[in-house]
This record gives C-alpha cells, structure tokens and sequence, in this order.
C-alpha cells in the first residue's frame, strides 16, 4: 500500500528538502475570511498563497491527462486522492522561487495531512486556524452575493458539517503539538489581521 508513498518519497528527497520551504497550513470553515487574510499576509510579509482547490481548477483547465482524470473523479463525486493534490503542492512549491508558502484549504482530513508529511518530508511551521461561528459565517456567506450556486443555507451548513467533520481532527493532531495558531474570526477584517500579524511579525523582529 505504502508504495506510491515510498515511491514518491524518493522523488522528493532528491528536490524538496534541500529547498526547506516554511509552510503554514491555512484551515477555517466556508466564509471564515482566510482567502483575505491570505492576501494580506502575501502583501505584508511575502508569503506565496497555494489554494489546493486553485491548483486542481488550474490542472483541469490544463486539458493535462492528469486534469482529465481529477475532472471525471470530481463529476463522479469522487474525492480527489491525496497525493493527486500533493503532487500539485509540491511542484508548486519546487517551481516557485520563495521559500514561505500558505498553503489554503488543505489538509481536508487526516489522511491529507499524513500523506504530505509523508510524501514531500514537510512538516508546517504551524496551522492558522481562523475559528468563526457558523452563524456568522452563515450571514457572511449568504451576503457575499457572488452568484455561487452553493451559497445557499441547506448547502452551507452541509460544507460547515463537512469542514467540522474532516479538518477538527487534523486541528486537533497540529494542537497536542503545540502548532496550532487560532484566530477569532468572527471580528472585523482590521481586527483579525492585527491578532494574524502578531503571530508572524515577531520571528521578523528576531532577525533583527
């Protein structure tokens, strides 16, 4: 079972480690406000934003075989495996020429978060977890008027459920290791970047 793992591990170490990327794990249900603190964390301190679910709408667009294949996975309802979404990580990451990456969505679960360790030997820096009640994420979803399809309440609280099921357990694993950086993110956008830029300005002011 562990051979596409191991197989894939070999590859890596060739690449990866040798560039030792810091990586924070980006986690917060639909409507907490990651996506723009994300953005200013980029602008502020010269991270590179990586969203799992960017990097696979960029793959199918692609027309790559591998797209083909993640496109019909999605249209049957199937899960994307996690080392499909890995792979994509980290040529991302090897292709990109910063070595501070925010990573956006992912680990989903626990199986996610156990293959990238395993996969590219990367273990984040910490997880910024942008904790929001689902009411208010309700509200901010509901308001946001994008035209999303799925913004509606029967399919938001779906994704809340989802998000509660799959992603408290990898919170949880990076929490007993003293890694976990949780936010308030029911605030107002201001608010929340100050308790975010807390948590990376210091390690600048150390350098100095």
């Amino acid at each position: 079972m562990g051979t596409v793992v191991e197989a894939a591990n070999k590859g890596a170490n060739g690449s990866i480690p040798q560039k030792n990327p810091t990586v924070v794990f980006v986690l917060g249900g639909p409507g907490s406000g990651k996506g723009t603190q994300c953005a200013n964390i980029v602008q502020h301190f010269g991270y590179t934003h990586l969203s799992a679910g960017d990097l696979l709408r960029a793959e199918i667009k692609s027309g790559s075989e591998n797209g083909t294949m993640i496109q019909n996975m999605i249209k049957e309802g199937k899960i994307v495996p996690s080392e499909v979404t890995i792979k994509l990580l980290q040529r991302a990451i090897e292709e990109n020429g910063n070595d501070k990456f925010l990573i956006d969505g992912f680990p989903r679960n626990e199986e996610n978060r156990a293959a990238f360790e395993n996969v590219t030997g990367i273990e984040p820096a910490f997880v910024l977890f942008f904790d929001c009640p689902e009411e208010e994420m309700e509200r901010r979803l509901l308001s946001r008027n994008q035209g999303r399809e799925d913004d509606n309440i029967e399919t938001i609280r779906k994704r809340f459920k989802v998000f509660l099921e799959s992603s408290l357990p990898v919170i949880n694993y990076y929490d007993a290791k003293a890694k976990v950086r949780k936010i308030d993110a029911a605030r107002p956008v201001e608010e929340v970047f100050e308790t975010v830029k807390a948590i990376f300005a210091p390690k600048n002011e150390k350098a100095d």
